[in-house]
């Protein structure tokens, strides 16, 4: 018996699916549907040439089929279950094809559905319902599900919540057909933008960008004060550029920095709560983020590269929190860092692996030239391709002036695609691929991108699951209005006090993430609170990242912190105390949202009083100052050390003078720098005391 493996990504541990895609000739078959998924979605990425509805429909429908697939060779216990999952994965899968059959023809039926189509429409639901149940949990399944009830049965309801009533060929044809319910935003964005990006984070694992990561952190910083940990914020940081998935960071990068960290001194609980802390921070890191950074980018009809500008300053200040607070905690336990001479040099990892941060340029230049991130992410990964089918023919190559001239000749040619084309890029990788054949090395390199090809389709599932169930969400929302009802209440509040509004949105991010994914919880909650936040005067781009943020602290926060449940095997120890010491690690992602609000600038947004006056950069740089200020105090406050251990009242004072710098009212910065100032002199002055009663 064969069993096909893929490396274990964080969907596979936490949503349910063991690792690999099964044992025997089923295995291979799912490892196949992979591929196929895979190709497909990169064969119209690429040419376009399909109708985005059917692109949608299909996305769904390989989705059903690879998922439901794999519930059956993983899960199921006995041949009739496999069996019924596989019929239910057949099934999922032919209403995509249906959807691409009869495109014109439901085009011209709209409103005046067949009772046939009304069935695959009903069958869509259910089978999507299903599949976000068995791979994304209950919860999700359960969220969307009163929604969809509310359709029905929400001319029944009292009050502000009742609506006029649908029939059930209405409903149907609104969540099951068009673009307003399962075939949304959401499932566009994972077709189009997310899957590409998936895949190419897998594509640069197998080639050894983690290493490369990991040699760089450890050169870097390992030598620093508490030095595992610091390691293991930059090294997640950097996975954060390639890896939009904040729990698979986790599970890849934890492996190699938690026990690290417990084995210079770190107590479990606070290894974990670093590498959680850390991972989820990769959803904010440009320049590809996490896959809500797309979402946000189509909702708001905004460029991609709008969005990085927006996220860089408050990613710095997150993983700046994060190195600051292991700073301080190792100086609170006594923990140095590790030795210089067992430390790789972080400019000799770059030089021996400097190949694998062209793609990754690339990708980058061609987000911020302005290129669509389909056709950058299509590019970016092609580029990958190139670089790892020419490492085995580049081996071959005798005199090092060869090996230098084949790949600059390659690089020239790959560089080509901008003035003539797609079609020349494709060429020049068919024309690898078969050079691969002849060449030593070649065949387990193509083996590599097969499989490459595989693990990028299976990493998609959860994520492109919970866009179609979320559609019934947002679908809801505009078939029946209630979000207006939620976002009268939302400015009711704020027109007396808008810090309320936005504590109480900071709450429906907490308590939704509880149960669902950073990606749903974005979307349910921007679709409800950013209307009311731009009615209350806050930027719409700023309010949709108020959101972001607190969906991702969500999966740090207890009693249900996700990303810190996915260290606690690691860590050995409980998810619940990982989770409370990430809370404390992330300061950054409570402070930063509320004082966005207040200073867009921190975000790259409209300049204020201090823009008009001295001049936009001046204002960034002050308010970063300030942020930083804060952030620096509030790490003393929760960890109770700076020069020496804390007091109580210095603790207390800290928290309070960080507070006086979020605000925005006259004066509280000018009492927080002074106070500032006075509580730190005053922390050290008496943190040397002991020292000069020694030396005396």
């Amino acid at each position: 018996m064969t069993t096909i493996t893929a490396a274990p990504s964080a969907e596979e541990a936490v949503e349910g699916l063991p690792p690999g895609f099964g044992a025997g000739i089923m295995g291979r078959v799912a490892f196949g549907i992979a591929i196929a998924f895979a190709l497909f979605q990169l064969w119209s990425a690429a040419y376009g040439t399909l109708p985005s509805q059917v692109v949608r429909a299909m996305h769904v429908a390989f989705l059903l089929l690879l998922g439901f697939g794999l519930v059956g060779n993983l899960v199921a216990k006995t041949m009739w279950g496999k069996a019924f999952f596989w019929g239910l994965g057949v099934l999922g899968f032919l209403t995509g094809v249906y959807n691409w059959v009869f495109y014109a023809d439901l085009l011209k039926r709209s409103s005046f559905l067949t009772p046939f189509d009304l069935t695959v429409g009903t069958v869509t639901i259910v089978l999507v319902f299903e599949a976000a149940r068995r791979l994304m949990g209950l919860p999700l399944a359960v969220i969307s599900g009163l929604f969809l009830a509310y359709c029905f049965f929400g001319q029944y309801m009292p009050g502000p919540f009742v609506h006029r009533g649908y029939d059930f060929a209405q409903i149907v044809e609104h969540f099951g057909f068009g673009t307003e319910g399962i075939y949304g935003t959401p499932v566009y964005v994972s077709s189009a933008y997310i899957f590409i990006f998936v895949v190419f984070a897998a594509f640069l694992e197998r080639a050894g960008m983690l290493i490369l990561f990991n040699d760089f952190a450890l050169g870097l910083v390992g030598h620093w004060r508490g030095g595992p940990a610091q390691v293991c914020t930059v090294s997640s940081a950097l996975m954060g550029t390639i890896s939009g998935s904040g729990v698979a960071n986790v599970v890849a990068s934890g492996q190699f920095t938690i026990p690290l960290m417990k084995r210079f001194g770190f107590r479990s609980e606070f290894a974990g709560g670093v590498e959680a802390t850390s991972s989820m921070g990769g959803q904010i890191m440009p320049p590809i983020m996490g896959a809500v950074a797309f979402i946000m980018a189509e909702t708001l009809d905004v460029p991609y590269s709008a969005i990085v500008m927006a996220a860089i300053i408050p990613a710095a200040l997150y993983f700046a929190t994060c190195l600051w607070v292991v700073h301080l905690e190792s100086g609170k336990a006594g923990l140095s860092g590790m030795s210089k001479a067992e430390l790789p040099n972080p400019w000799h990892a770059v030089r021996d692996h400097w190949p694998l941060v062209l793609p990754l340029a690339a990708l980058i230049y061609l987000l911020f030239a302005g290129y669509t991130p389909i056709f950058a992410g299509t590019m970016g990964l092609a580029l990958v391709v190139v670089l790892i089918l020419g490492t085995p023919l580049a081996a071959a190559i005798g005199p090092r002036a060869f090996r230098y001239a084949f790949w600059i000749a390659l690089g020239l040619a790959s560089a080509a695609f901008l003035q003539f084309g797609v079609n020349l890029l494709m060429l020049v990788i068919g024309a690898l691929v078969a050079a691969c054949i002849f060449v030593k090395g070649g065949m387990q390199t193509l083996v590599i991108v097969r499989d490459s090809l595989a693990e990028g389709a299976r990493n998609a599932l959860p994520v492109g699951i919970a866009c179609a169930v979320v559609g019934i969400v947002i679908g809801t929302l505009t078939l029946t209005g209630i979000a207006s009802t939620f976002i009268g209440a939302i400015i009711q509040i704020g027109e007396n006090n808008l810090f309320l509004s936005l504590v109480l949105t900071m709450l429906t991010c907490l308590v939704l993430g509880m149960g669902i994914p950073t990606i749903p919880n974005y979307i349910i909650t921007s679709s409800l609170a950013g209307p009311a936040l731009l009615e209350l005067g806050v930027p719409l781009l700023v309010s949709h990242m108020f959101v972001f943020y607190f969906g991702i602290m969500a999966d740090l926060t207890p009693p249900v912190a996700l990303a810190c449940f996915a260290a606690a095997p690691m860590a050995k120890t409980s998810g619940l105390k990982i989770s409370l010491q990430a809370t404390k690690l992330a300061a950054a992602g409570f402070i930063v949202p509320f004082m966005a609000v207040y200073t867009p600038s921190l975000m790259l947004q409209d300049g204020g009083a201090i823009a008009a006056s001295f001049g936009y950069p001046v204002e960034v740089v002050y308010i970063v100052l300030k942020t930083s200020l804060a952030i620096g105090l509030w790490g003393v406050a929760v960890v109770g050390y700076l020069f020496a251990p804390a007091n109580v009242f210095e603790r207390l004072a800290c928290f309070g003078v960080g507070v006086l710098l979020m605000l925005a009212l006259p004066w509280t910065d000018e009492a927080g720098f002074l106070l500032a100032a006075l509580l730190i002199g005053q922390h050290w002055w008496r943190a040397r005391q002991p020292r000069l009663d020694a030396v005396s």
